[in-house]
């Protein structure tokens, strides 16, 4: 039967090919537009760590001595605060983060010098997000405590300098200071660049900078401090920092601390641990505000953040508010595409047919109609995102259509087809057969 139904509605869609076709390119239109936000939403929103970012924590202290009471602690911590919870280890792994730029040469390379970005960090960094190496790996935690001149360097700085070639063991020359080569990662990009999200709730609505490209370098926090010593900039400070102050020693705000808890119990525990650093502060005459701390998982920080651009989500709804409308001319189109067909209708409910075989060949019509304007809106989604990947945006190199969304652009196109189509369906399987064969 179902075939029988097939057949017909495509007798019906030929028999009206200006009609077919208004209706198929209004649920094209429809569902390329909103598959093409949708898309860039769920890249922009998705989780950055699958399956492990329900393990993984951003720790705040309030190292403020402003007798105000703040609602939030800072989005990152003070040197002090920051180094003395990272070297209690009480966390399955920890991580401190924070970034600066500085000048890289790499010796026996025919390249001027470059302005590079620099993740200063510590050993944990990699396993705990793991990270990708195409050469060599990470440093240990002796390289931490010896400030060793070693640095990890990304796939694409790689490339520029060495080929592509394997560069473990070549040298590059930080600033004034040649470090050594241990680790080439292989082409990562995390989306977003979650562990450097900070202040994105205090933007005007821009956090697009949350999806550039990782850093080109990835040097051992502790030996950093010194390679780029006073290169390093406050997220914000409670005071006006000497000239010639150095940033441990800074009125300021700069580092942030991930930890890895790899239990409910652990969570508790170091959940704890923080507030008892706190009141220790406070009780030594540091901290002011020992009860503003906080431990967010990743994706609750990210949320915090709001990491997805405003303006994505504005399109996001105005694109579905668009196939909304869509949908509205389609039930008007059917309507009266089924309506025009009563006599017919009649003719056959008079041979026997019942109102469910009515219903089932108008939604199997509707269900062709969204078919076909599925393979529409798939094709103008891939334009869509062509023109996204065309832009100068930081998240452009992100966007793609996987296998998911291609699915789901399918089954939006037939479940809206089939949705606008279910009250034009309704009215025809009700009228009435012997007033229709009068009239014939």
């Amino acid at each position: 039967m179902f075939t029988y139904y097939l057949d017909l509605a495509l007798r019906s869609l030929k028999r009206n090919k200006v009609l077919t076709a208004l209706m198929v390119l209004a649920i094209a239109v429809g569902i390329g537009a909103s598959m093409t936000t949708l898309t860039v939403m769920r890249v922009l929103s998705g989780d950055p760590l699958p399956g492990r970012s329900a393990q993984i924590f951003y720790a705040q202290v309030d190292p403020s001595p402003n007798p105000a009471k703040h609602h939030q602690p800072f989005d990152m911590m003070d040197y002090r605060s920051a180094v003395d919870l990272w070297a209690a280890q009480r966390a399955d792994r920890q991580a401190l983060v924070t970034s600066s730029a500085l000048r890289l040469t790499a010796p026996g390379v025919n390249l001027p010098p470059l302005m590079a970005q620099m993740l200063s960090t510590t050993a944990d960094f990699f396993p705990m997000f793991k990270v990708p190496f195409r050469y060599g790996g990470g440093w240990t935690a002796q390289d931490d405590r010896q400030r060793a001149r070693v640095v990890v360097i990304s796939a694409d700085l790689n490339a520029r300098l060495f080929g592509g070639a394997d560069s473990v063991g070549r040298t590059l020359r930080l600033k004034d200071t040649d470090v050594r080569i241990v680790g080439v990662l292989a082409p990562w990009r995390p989306s977003p660049q979650f562990y450097d999200v900070k202040g994105g709730r205090y933007t005007s609505g821009d956090t697009a900078f949350f999806y550039a490209k990782p850093e080109d370098v990835f040097a051992p926090f502790s030996s950093s401090l010194e390679i780029n010593d006073g290169g390093f900039q406050p997220f914000t400070c409670w005071a006006p920092m000497d000239g010639n102050e150095k940033m441990q020693n800074a009125p300021c705000v700069w580092l942030a601390l991930w930890v890895q808890l790899d239990s409910p119990a652990k969570v508790a525990a170091y959940a704890r641990f923080v507030a008892g650093y706190a009141a220790q502060q406070k009780a030594l005459g540091r901290f002011v505000h020992a009860d503003n701390t906080r431990l967010l998982s990743l994706m609750q920080w990210l949320e915090l953040n709001q990491v997805v651009p405003s303006d994505v989500r504005l399109q996001t709804w105005v694109a579905f508010a668009f196939l909304l409308i869509c949908l509205f001319n389609m039930v008007g189109l059917l309507l009266a595409k089924f309506l025009r067909r009563s006599s017919e209708i009649g003719v056959r409910r008079a041979l026997g047919a019942s109102r469910g075989a009515i219903l089932a060949q108008c939604l199997v019509e509707a269900g062709m109609i969204g078919l076909f304007g599925g393979v529409g809106g798939w094709l103008l989604t891939l334009l869509g995102l062509w023109l996204v990947r065309s832009q100068r945006l930081e998240y452009s190199d992100l966007v793609h259509l996987d296998p998911a969304m291609f699915l789901i652009t399918f089954f939006l196109a037939i479940a809206a087809s089939l949705l606008a189509g279910l009250l034009p369906a309704l009215r025809a399987s009700r009228l009435t057969p012997g007033l229709q064969l009068k009239t014939m």
